[in-house]
């Protein structure tokens, strides 16, 4: 019994490699999207969904010019459109997030080092979700965690909050996260935002 408890528990570790610093922020950024939606942050997709699609037009243009059932130079007009159509889907992304929704700009404009977006949590008073960004610099072991509002205009926006912390003070030696200490550090980061948010006027 106890050998099972040891092996769930084992399972259950999540470990880096302290060589790799890619390895180190893979960890804490998956920790961090589950700690943030554990507090009632649902994640907000639809930024992700929609890249997902125009790359699948993108991938099915390209097929259908590779497979056309005529040959060079019969099909050059065809090609020449399949040439002229991939930068426009490429780039579409922008125009798309103007066309759709300011929110969704705002959000693929702080998507360079987002690791997630959320919506606000249910029964809140606030109207805007967030957007957690993270940065692990190579050559340091500075984790630099920033809680934004992902949609700064907004009347409930709260004010950015920052946590700087070398990792060393999260994972043991052998690389193993030390977890506790680390949902402390997010946590306090999250209620330092939620007092920054603007109060409901009684």
């Amino acid at each position: 019994m106890e050998e099972k408890k040891t092996e769930s528990t084992n399972k259950n570790v999540k470990k880096a490699n302290l060589l790799d610093h890619h390895s180190i922020k893979h960890i804490l950024d998956e920790s961090v999207s589950d700690i943030v939606t554990s507090r009632g942050y649902k994640e907000d997709v639809r930024l992700s969904n929609l890249k997902l699609i125009l790359g699948t037009i993108i991938i099915v243009v390209a097929l259908v010019a590779q497979f056309y059932n005529k040959k060079f130079p019969e099909n050059r007009d065809f090609l020449i459109g399949c040439i002229a159509l991939y930068p426009f889907f490429s780039n579409s992304i922008d125009t798309f997030c103007f066309l759709l929704d300011s929110h969704l700009l705002i959000l693929y404009t702080k998507e360079k080092n987002a690791i997630l977006f959320t919506y606000p949590p249910e029964g809140s008073f606030t109207s805007t979700g967030l957007v957690v960004s993270s940065k692990l610099p190579r050559f340091s072991d500075q984790y630099t965690l920033t809680i934004d509002s992902a949609d700064p205009k907004s009347i409930s926006a709260g004010k950015s909050v920052q946590l700087t912390k070398s990792v060393t003070q999260w994972f043991t030696k052998d690389g193993v996260l030390v977890e506790g200490l680390f949902w402390k550090d997010v946590e306090a980061l999250i209620k330092n935002y939620a007092e920054e948010e603007p109060k409901k006027k009684k």
